[in-house]
């Protein structure tokens, strides 16, 4: 009996040493989760029940006068508006072209090496880098080194960044772009651990190389693509570097997305609450569409528990 009190104390001390050790581990990314996420969530949802002055330091409660604000404001649905066609464009076009350069890549073509280095480049440049190069060579005119290769041609380019034509789509391509790589290499990984088994039996049984992809190889890799998917989301819905650097919200706010107007707002406006009523929209928005996306995912997922 006293040895089998003994084994027990002593399992109930390891636990407690694992356990206490355990805490010690996360306690530095708990800590960085509260002060640097969590507080300031909490100081948003609390600026925007206030009539805040960022420049005077002001600071009144009105309760939700600044959400009544922003729903007739129409500035607010033109960015929202924006927001979402940049997302609309930036999504599709991001998933459809990485995951069929991670089929190319994981193919084990001649080349993949460098093509993979080039693709991946643009994800180690600095986004402030990237947008200020693409800023010189969409210039309008002649100035521009894109529009003097379409003028050898015999093709007149547009004021890519400047008529609210082009403006969208242009910035929505440089954004593809410039995070394209990320994408590719986490689809790669999918791609490469694909089960050899099932796809050399498919091939057996006279799977040709559409019906192998869309019957076989997509429905394993839902899961992998409905993660990116919501990655892809949320990085577009806050887009803010590309925007800024490349169009300023222009021309006649054409690209003026939701974030871009927090800034706005906050930074040049001083409103500090309106803009956190902002936020906190924009927050919701995405929080939505992520759990609308997670819930969902067992749908098109085959074989996800």
């Amino acid at each position: 009996m006293e040895i089998g009190r003994m084994r027990i104390e002593t399992l109930k001390g390891v636990k407690r040493r694992e356990a206490i050790i355990g805490l010690l581990f996360i306690t530095p990314q708990m800590a960085g989760f509260i002060i640097f996420v969590l507080f300031p969530l909490i100081s948003v949802f609390m600026y925007s029940m206030q009539e805040k002055n960022l420049l005077f330091g002001t600071s009144l409660f009105i309760g939700l006068e600044n959400f009544r604000l922003l729903a007739k404001d129409p500035l607010f649905t033109k960015s929202l508006f924006n927001t979402l066609i940049f997302s609309s464009g930036v999504v599709p076009l991001n998933l459809v072209f990485s995951l069929l350069l991670a089929l190319y890549l994981g193919g084990g073509k001649r080349g993949t090496r460098f093509v993979r280095g080039i693709i991946f480049l643009p994800v180690v440049t600095s986004g402030v880098a990237w947008a200020i190069v693409w800023k010189y060579l969409l210039q309008g005119g002649d100035a521009g080194p894109v529009n003097a290769v379409l003028s050898f041609f015999g093709i007149t380019g547009p004021n890519w960044l400047f008529e609210k034509g082009w403006a969208m789509g242009s910035v929505i391509v440089i954004r593809v772009m410039k995070n394209l790589g990320m994408n590719v290499l986490i689809f790669m990984g999918a791609v490469l651990n694909l089960p050899d088994d099932v796809i050399e039996a498919a091939r057996i049984d006279g799977a040709k190389r559409f019906s192998l992809f869309f019957k076989i190889k997509l429905p394993l890799l839902m899961p992998t693509i409905m993660m990116v998917a919501i990655v892809t989301i949320i990085g577009s819905m806050r887009v803010f570097d590309t925007i800024k650097l490349m169009t300023d919200g222009g021309p006649e706010g054409s690209t003026m997305v939701m974030v871009y107007y927090i800034y706005h707002q906050a930074f040049r406006m001083f409103d500090t609450g309106f803009a956190s009523a902002l936020a906190v929209v924009l927050f919701l928005i995405v929080l939505l569409l992520t759990a609308i996306q997670w819930l969902t995912r067992k749908r098109v997922s085959y074989y996800e528990t």
